[in-house]
Formats: structure tokens, C-alpha cells, sequence
């Protein structure tokens, strides 16, 4: 039997036949998914407006593709971080050890994180798997290149059945490649600021870049901690000294602070 052509019209009258809970249900690739899931915002209200739900979703994997680490990225993240109320936020390999001053001065205490390395790329799945499902965390961030489509399928699966939030932190060369992540943005940086790209989304093609600026504080203490300590790297927005550029996580869990391992 040979199947006949959809035409757009027919859409709508499809549509219409399905009860209404399914018809609520069904996403139409021209307009902003609605998942009824729960979500966290972004605290940022230019990228709210671009998100599904206005927010970050608390049950799916997210992509932030970087060119370099230290762009400003965990700005970008802060104010979710912040609205978790004391629960546990996993680094999970991040690149450089975390800077635990300025942890402080955002208001996450030592005891609020898990920092863990690892040495064989198994184990990091496995722990990334087991933070998901385990939901004594309330965030997630996963420092990773190279991903296998298999693995980064079961990443997402996951994250989906969990009900926290999942930032996969890769390099921007990863952007053409295909992946299951429902929501990938890609981050420049900006003078003052960083530029989003809406790589993929529930929803329609994102118009333009989203363009975001910090406000500015004399005296900042992460700017003080960043320049200080590494004043021949790039310029970038003082929050991230949150990861102390002078010790390489790789080398620097003999000096690591108890509370966080």
C-alpha cells in the first residue's frame, strides 16, 4: 500500500481530529516548544525570551560550545547556580582547579561543590551517569571534547530523567557536529560581555545573536584574582577565576580543598 503525501493544509485538520491533551502535546517545528517541564532561569532576560519554557531546562542535556575555556561562561551561568538553594553543584573534569575564593564570594560555599577527576574516560560517563541518577546534585557541569554519539545518547537520556540541570562545556569545533542535545549554544566573547548563538532549540531558527553585558564593579575580587594571577592570558570576565588558571586540574588534586572531594 502506497502511503499518500502530507501537504501543509492537511496539518491543521490532522491536528484538529487529536484529542486535545495530544494535541497540546505536539510540537510544530515552526514555533517555541512549550514541554511543560520544569526550568530554571537563566536570570538573563534577553535569552529567557529565546529559551523553550524561559529557561534553562532542568531535564535535558545542554551544549555550551566554547572557543577557548574562560570566555565568560560561568558569568553566563552564575544566576542559575545561585538560585539552587544550598543544593550541590558536581564539576565533573573541569580544566583547571576551582578557585575556591571566589567561589565564596558568589555565595556557593566549599560544601556546596563536588569537584571530581577522573583518569580514564569510562569513568567519566559512568560518573556523569551516576550524578544524573543519583539527584542528590542540583547541577551539573561536564567539561568533554570528544564525545561518541552513543555516549552523548545516553548522556541525554540521563539528563532527561533527572530533574537537574546538565551543562555539557565542549570546544566550539564540535558545532557541526550532530548531536542529541536539545538545546547547543555557542559563546563569544565580547568586550564586557558575551554573544550567544542559537545553534539548536524547540523551536524556530533564533533571528539574530543574543548579546549579553555584565555589570561592571571597581575592585571586583575575581578581577583581581584572574589578573593577578595569570596577567599574560587573554582577556576574560573576571568570574572566571572561579577555576585558578595556575593549577591544571589534571595536577592539582594533591592541593585540593577536602570539602570538595
Amino acid at each position: 500500500m502506497n502511503a499518500l503525501p502530507v501537504t501543509a493544509s492537511a496539518v491543521p485538520a490532522a491536528l484538529s481530529s487529536l484529542p486535545s491533551a495530544l494535541s497540546g502535546a505536539v510540537w510544530r517545528a515552526g514555533q517555541m516548544a512549550s514541554t511543560r517541564s520544569p526550568v530554571t532561569s537563566s536570570g538573563h532576560a534577553a535569552l529567557d525570551a529565546e529559551l523553550p519554557d524561559h529557561g534553562w531546562p532542568r531535564r535535558g542535556l545542554i551544549e555550551l560550545l566554547l572557543p577557548q575555556s574562560g570566555i565568560g561562561e560561568l558569568r553566563l551561568l552564575r544566576p542559575a547556580l545561585q538560585a539552587l538553594a544550598g543544593q550541590r553543584i558536581a564539576l565533573l573534569q573541569p580544566p583547571y582547579q576551582p578557585q575556591i575564593a571566589a567561589w565564596c564570594e558568589w555565595g556557593l560555599p566549599p560544601e556546596q561543590l563536588l569537584w571530581i577527576r577522573t583518569q580514564r574516560h569510562a569513568d567519566l560517563l559512568w560518573s556523569a551517569e551516576q550524578i544524573l541518577r543519583n539527584g542528590s546534585c542540583g547541577a551539573l557541569l561536564l567539561w568533554q571534547g570528544a564525545l561518541r554519539t552513543e555516549a552523548l545518547r545516553r548522556l541525554q537520556l540521563a539528563a532527561q530523567a533527572s530533574d537537574m540541570l546538565c551543562w555539557l562545556l565542549r570546544p566550539l569545533s564540535f558545532a557541526d557536529e550532530p548531536s542529541p542535545a536539545p538545546l547547543r549554544l555557542a559563546l563569544y566573547p565580547t568586550p564586557g560581555g558575551v554573544q550567544l548563538d542559537l545553534l539548536k532549540r524547540r523551536g524556530p531558527q533564533c533571528a539574530a545573536p543574543i548579546r549579553l553585558r555584565w555589570p561592571q564593579r571597581r575592585g571586583d575580587l575575581f578581577a583581581r584574582l584572574f589578573r593577578q594571577d595569570a596577567p599574560h592570558s587573554p582577556p576574560v570576565e573576571a568570574s572566571d577565576a572561579l577555576l585558578d588558571r595556575r593549577l591544571p586540574a589534571t595536577a592539582a588534586a594533591a592541593v585540593a580543598a577536602s570539602a570538595l572531594v
